[in-house]
């Protein structure tokens, strides 16, 4: 029944909002020449309908003033409002008719027919001076100085409303300045509250707000419909929403050619929007924003790889996208020197632009485009791929190295989403992290300087959970990385040591073909003891620290070390307390406990260890 109620209702209101703005406005009028003519015709309450009628010939001129006025126009009117108010002055125009038609008869019959009373009268004026009042609002968006903030009555008990069809209006119509400052206005309420977000949605501001990004009529005007986009797109629903009015090309299009402070802000509003929406994540690939950030973001470095043999099979992408820079490299066999802002989307006056900002805007524009493909790159196959063909896994290595701070935390996540998507697709594991690539080298090499020279666990996590994520991609002869993540097990940051069980626990994963020798190299760095100690010293770290040992157990369970260490006793003991919150790890522990078993001194293969 609701559903059909719903349908019903749909199909009522889909011929009003098919209307255009002038028949809109045409119903009104045509009812206020009806309500004039029905008051000269009365024959009782002769005076209530004179004052009556001239409420409504004062209506009527407003309207007429309205249609002429946006019909010379010369910019889209707003018509949000204006559909609210005909609506209102509509009903109030049909109460009018009704009230004068019953004053027509007179004699003994008028009882029979109808009875009216000042107090109707009343109702019905106070109803036209409030449609008046809402009319001179109206009237007032063409020629005031700025956004009008006075209130029209139908909007008395929601001044927001009213702010929001000011501001909205006012970018719609209003000279330039006055536009930069209604976005701006409209911004500061987005930020305020959930609520002022979705009005602005609701009354049609994102499409004006695009449009006004879109001209590029100023830098200001251009980060003011940003930053107010930005401050809508805090949840999907409004996100799609931005999507659905083809935002994302006009997004796209502005980060390649704007001032780089606008840029920031729009590199922003790409961020937000990949983070809250898988859908618009997927259309800003379409669109090759990857291209485009990545340009931005290693436009001032300059990136050394190896010589050309080794660049057509490991970075086959990036010879690909600038051809020339192979015929420069033949002349130059032993270096490939590739100045990235060779790669820029820009112009020349661009680059000078560029060349001209201070480092501190440099900077954030980094900053911003790193923060924007990380977020791109979550969860995003055709994301990760974009970045790994061109020299994005190079220039984010070398800001790894190089940078610190915010832009180096940007980078390391990029790399960690983009590892993520890797360990779960194996062509783009083989394609972008070959050991012989000199672009997944250099993340490697930043990887593990990070894991073994910084202190900050904020930077160390995600090196680690990135290397774990690449450990089916190691030969077992590449044993340089297990020393370090051995090394984290006893790190005093519980995060740290549990990441680094965890990457472990990849290596040594029956799942990894290399699993029974990358098991032997973790026992032979010492990684059995710190990693008993993490198990007695910490629960948060059982569950990642049992696993590993159980994969250690069957892989080298004759180890002096795992007998030492009593790893049978630790497995035991823990075993029932962790399959009952996580029965999946059942097998394992009982594969493991009976292999340990056969190895230990004493052990039987029959024993009882825990009820299964």
């Amino acid at each position: 029944m609701a559903t059909a109620a719903a349908a019903a209702a749909t199909a009522t209101a889909a011929p009003e909002e098919e209307r255009t703005l002038q028949e809109e406005l045409s119903l009104p009028i045509i009812l206020a020449d009806r309500v004039s003519k029905s008051a000269q015709e009365a024959e009782s309450s002769k005076f209530e309908c004179s004052e009556l009628a001239k409420q409504v010939d004062r209506l009527s001129q407003m309207l007429r003033t309205f249609v002429r006025l946006s019909t010379n126009s010369s910019s889209t009117v707003y018509d949000r409002p204006v559909r609210r108010i005909c609506c209102d002055i509509t009903k109030t125009l049909e109460r009018a008719l009704s009230l004068t038609r019953k004053c027509r008869h007179s004699g003994p019959l008028r009882h029979l027919f109808s009875i009216t009373t000042t107090a109707d009268f009343r109702k019905v004026s106070n109803l036209l001076e409030s449609s008046i009042g809402d009319m001179r609002w109206l009237l007032s968006l063409f020629d005031s100085d700025g956004a009008n903030l006075s209130l029209p009555p139908i909007a008395s008990n929601d001044p927001i409303l009213a702010w929001v069809w000011s501001y909205i209006s006012t970018i719609h119509m209003g000279p330039l300045k006055d536009r930069v400052d209604a976005a701006n206005e409209l911004a500061s309420l987005a930020k305020d509250n959930d609520r002022n977000k979705k009005m602005i949605v609701e009354e049609g501001g994102i499409s004006p707000l695009l449009k006004l990004l879109k001209e590029g009529a100023s830098p200001e005007a251009q980060i003011a419909a940003a930053n107010t986009l930005y401050n809508i797109a805090t949840d999907e629903e409004r996100v799609r929403l931005i999507v659905d009015v083809m935002g994302i090309p006009i997004i796209v299009a502005v980060l390649g050619e704007a001032q780089m402070k606008v840029q920031i802000v729009v590199a922003n509003l790409v961020a937000r929007m990949a983070e809250m929406d898988s859908v618009a994540r997927e259309e800003f690939v379409r669109e090759n924003v990857t291209r485009k950030l990545v340009s931005l973001l290693s436009a001032d470095l300059v990136l050394e790889v190896a010589k050309p043999q080794a660049a057509k099979t490991s970075i086959h992408s990036l010879v690909q996208m600038n051809k020339e820079m192979t015929d420069k490299s033949t002349r130059n066999p032993k270096l490939l020197s590739v100045h990235t802002s060779s790669f820029s989307d820009g112009s020349s006056r661009g680059r000078k632009e560029r060349e001209a900002e201070s480092p501190e805007v440099k900077l954030k524009l980094q900053v911003s485009c790193a923060e924007a493909l990380w977020k791109l790159s979550k969860g995003s196959l055709a994301t990760s791929r974009k970045i790994t063909e061109t020299r994005g896994l190079l220039c984010l290595a070398k800001i790894i190295e190089r940078e610190s701070g915010d832009l180096q935390f940007n980078c390391l996540m990029t790399i960690m989403e983009i590892t993520a998507v890797a360990e779960s697709n194996a062509d783009l594991r083989r394609a972008a992290f070959k050991t012989n690539s000199p672009a997944a080298k250099a993340v490697l090499d930043q990887l593990l300087r990070v894991i073994q020279e910084e202190s900050s666990p904020t930077l160390q996590i995600p090196a680690i959970k990135s290397i774990g994520c690449l450990a089916r991609t190691f030969p077992a002869r590449e044993t340089r990385i297990i020393g370090p993540l051995v090394d984290k097990l006893s790190n005093s940051n519980v995060e740290v040591a549990m990441e680094a069980a965890n990457a472990l626990g990849k290596f040594a994963s029956p799942e990894n073909f290399n699993g029974s020798e990358h098991s032997k190299a973790i026992i032979e760095f010492g990684g059995v003891p710190p990693l008993m100690k993490l198990l007695r010293s910490n629960d948060q770290a059982q569950v990642p620290g049992l696993v590993l040992l159980c994969y250690l157990a069957l892989n080298a369970g004759n180890s002096k070390a795992l007998e030492q260490a009593r790893a049978l006793n630790a497995l035991e003991g823990a075993a029932r307390s962790v399959v009952t919150q996580h029965p999946d790890l059942r097998e394992l522990f009982a594969k493991a406990i009976h292999h340990l078993t056969l190895y230990q001194a004493g052990g039987h293969p029959h024993r009882q260890t825990f009820a299964l």
